[in-house]
């Protein structure tokens, strides 16, 4: 039995301190999350692991961390001011506010039953700011709503500093908000929320094949995840789907309870944005090809995940509920690379020097995993908790121990249990995890 839901995701990620709602105590504020300890620490990994696969192991990306707050020419050579809206409507009894493209005009109000409906008009996403102490004197700015612009106008600056030929590509992670219209399904629309990403800079002939490479690529990455491949797929957009700067674009999509979703964007953006910088600042954003001895404007292909849709992805697809000798047994079935805690270590008792001997044991284990150290109710409350925390082994410290200096070693989904010597457990949790996580 596996019988998944947005509620009871939601209602474990409270339970056990990975999402908690922003501002709780005073009722909460609408589409935004905190993240709790076991949260924050999944989250960090699952940036990591990114980073690593996108920046650290190859040798043609490079990162960099762009402010949040840019010049408003920015934006308006982007094209999000002029361009970056969708489509609204409200309801004239209850007030209620829908996309036009998510609602059908044709019918009733969902909420109140009445088919009243205003006008569309188009809603700009981006939230707007001023710069300085007065509001009326102050200059407009924008909270960015997405991390790519960052990387366009820098292009320059680091290719240039970086020494790097085409093609190569800049990875950033950061911040980003829009002003949706309509939020919902926990961490999948938000109005503030992280972003993971590439911008690869490639010659203009060659945007297909490197598009083609990436999808595959970003596609392979959720699978290195853990996340199940029957739940996942690569759809490309149709004409009518892409952006304005878009020639040709693929969604990664997961089968959430809620239907098939976007995690991540690889997409064509042509020359469109270094074109568009280069006519707004002024300033040539072009590459100069030493071989050819000629100057051009690169083309992009981008690939763009978010970091808090990838958390909710990983959460939902480990989320499992079992029948085990008759009593349920809810588990999160994490990756070990995500997971944020790698191994629980127990003392079966509180006397005997078994607290010390776990203790000992955690912080070797620290060296190199999270650990983390839990003596409080039953040896099977306890295996119950770090289930639903998606620890991935447990170490449980014994009579025996104290005799032989061995312990248990026990896997989180199979429940199996095997002795090992205790001055091993770091080796055994290694050779573990690498043949659960090979790819």
């Amino acid at each position: 039995m596996n019988l998944k839901s947005i509620e009871n995701i939601v209602s474990l990620s409270k339970r056990r301190g990975f999402i908690f709602q922003s501002s709780e105590i005073y009722g909460g504020l609408g589409s935004t999350w905190d993240y709790g300890p076991l949260g924050v620490e999944m989250k960090r990994k699952i940036k990591n692991h990114w980073w690593h696969e996108m920046v650290t192991s190859r040798d043609n990306i490079v990162g960099m961390d762009a402010a949040i707050l840019m010049h408003p020419n920015v934006w308006e050579a982007s094209g999000h001011v002029s361009n970056f809206h969708d489509p609204m409507v409200d309801c004239k009894n209850c007030n209620a506010r829908y996309r036009a493209d998510h609602v059908n005009l044709d019918k009733p109000c969902t909420r109140c039953g009445i088919k009243d409906w205003t006008e569309p008009r188009q809603f700009n996403l981006m939230f707007k700011t001023s710069i300085g102490p007065v509001v009326d004197s102050g200059e407009i700015a924008y909270l960015r709503p997405e991390t790519a612009q960052g990387i366009f106008v820098n292009y320059a600056n680091v290719q240039t500093t970086s020494r790097q030929k085409l093609p190569f590509g800049i990875a950033q992670l950061g911040k980003a908000f829009r002003n949706e219209i309509t939020t919902g399904n926990f961490l999948f629309r938000t109005r503030e929320f992280e972003q993971m990403e590439m911008e690869f800079f490639v010659h203009p002939d060659d945007t297909g094949k490197w598009l083609e490479y990436w999808s595959n690529e970003r596609l392979n990455w959720f699978k290195s995840l853990g996340v199940s491949e029957d739940k996942l797929r690569l759809r490309p957009h149709g004409d009518d789907e892409l952006a304005h700067y878009s020639s040709a674009c693929y969604d990664i999509e997961y089968e959430f309870p809620f239907g098939w979703s976007e995690l991540e964007g690889i997409a064509d953006r042509g020359t469109f944005d270094l074109d568009q910088h280069n006519e707004h600042s002024g300033k040539k954003q072009q590459y100069f090809d030493p071989q050819t001895n000629s100057r051009y404007v690169p083309a992009v292909v981008e690939a763009s995940a978010g970091v808090d849709r990838a958390f909710l992805t990983c959460l939902v697809d480990a989320y499992t509920e079992e029948e085990v000798r008759g009593e349920k047994r809810t588990v999160l079935k994490l990756s070990p690379k995500i997971a944020p805690i790698t191994c629980a270590v127990f003392p079966l008792v509180k006397k005997d020097g078994q607290p010390e001997k776990a203790q000992k044991i955690v912080k070797d284990i620290r060296k190199e995993f999270s650990a983390f150290f839990d003596m409080g109710g039953s040896i099977g409350k306890r295996y119950r908790r770090q289930d639903e925390a998606g620890t991935p082994f447990g170490i449980t410290v014994d009579h025996d121990t104290m005799e032989d200096d061995t312990v248990t070693l026990r896997n989180r989904d199979t429940m199996e249990q095997i002795r090992i010597p205790a001055e091993s457990v770091v080796r055994a949790l290694r050779d573990k995890i690498e043949s659960l996580t090979e790819r």
